[in-house]
């Protein structure tokens, strides 16, 4: 079934629209509170940032040491001064009640956050909630980040199942209607199978086509077998290119250090830039 983008983008993914719950995704203008150790003085050895560490630590003091540590891990790999679209997916079945109520998801939008000031200029990491269907949209920005990942999802009531597929083709939707010229890097995070596995596996393989790579992120003590055989889907046999990662992290994800969250979130990005580029899915 084709999505009514614009029905979604009321939600709250343009800048400044009101998220679930009423709040503004977006509030321009408001800085973080909180103070930053270390801000002052030269942007990290070899950063090719979006955003400068000083608008960072100016507008969200909270988050210069995810962003000086995702700038290492860039660096690290080989892709910093590259460009990219974040997104971030968040499951909201049933049994991720206790991460968003620990604070683990919440930091996991800090360091996707922090990742995307790197990447993208826009300061904004659109996010989509799902469950059974599309649980509601917002965006997280550099102005508008701390404790807000808790605000909207109390603000959704209900949590169902899970159906990957969904938040996948909703990404896709504001993807394609955003007109972005750079590739989109998705952190889509969940704590087990989908619903729909075939559905899932599907838009994987048609997205293959696309200039999105999708970085799966496992909460918990599940086996995620159905993941870790999406990440080996065949190329070319099933997908043009191999567009996806996944990784756990544990039944304690804020335990996981930021240096090794973010090395584990770029591991296969650099292969897929090289393979989306000499499949003409990006430009050389």
């Amino acid at each position: 079934m084709a999505i009514d983008y614009r029905k979604r983008l009321r939600i709250g993914f343009r800048k400044g629209a009101a998220g679930p719950g009423g709040t503004a995704a977006a509030e321009s203008g408001t800085a973080e509170s909180g103070t930053a150790s270390g801000t002052a003085g030269a942007e990290p050895a070899g950063s090719g940032a979006a955003i400068s560490l000083r608008k960072v630590a100016d507008r969200a003091p909270g988050l210069v040491s995810l962003y000086k540590q995702a700038a290492v891990s860039l660096a690290k790999h080989r892709v910093d001064g590259r460009r990219a679209a974040v997104y971030l997916v968040l499951d909201r079945s049933g049994s991720m009640r206790p991460y968003y109520r620990d604070g683990s998801v919440q930091h996991l939008a800090e360091q996707t956050l922090a990742l995307a000031a790197n990447l993208d200029d826009d300061g904004v990491v659109p996010v989509v909630f799902f469950s059974t269907g599309i649980d509601g949209t917002a965006e997280i920005g550099l102005d508008s980040y701390r404790d807000r990942i808790g605000t909207l999802h109390d603000a959704m009531g209900h949590m169902g199942r899970t159906n990957y597929h969904l938040a996948m083709e909703e990404v896709i939707a504001h993807y394609r209607a955003s007109g972005a010229k750079d590739p989109a890097f998705v952190v889509f995070q969940t704590d087990g199978s989908p619903t729909s596995r075939a559905a899932a596996e599907r838009v994987l393989c048609a997205a293959a086509e696309l200039p999105v790579f999708w970085q799966f992120v496992g909460f918990g003590d599940d086996e995620f077998r159905f993941l870790r055989r999406l990440d080996d889907l065949p190329v070319p046999a099933r997908r043009a290119v191999d567009n996806a990662g996944f990784f756990p992290v544990g039944a304690a994800p804020k335990e996981i250090s930021d240096a090794d969250l973010y090395d584990r979130l770029l591991a296969e990005y650099p292969a897929w830039l090289t393979a989306a580029a000499a499949a003409g899915i990006l430009p050389r």
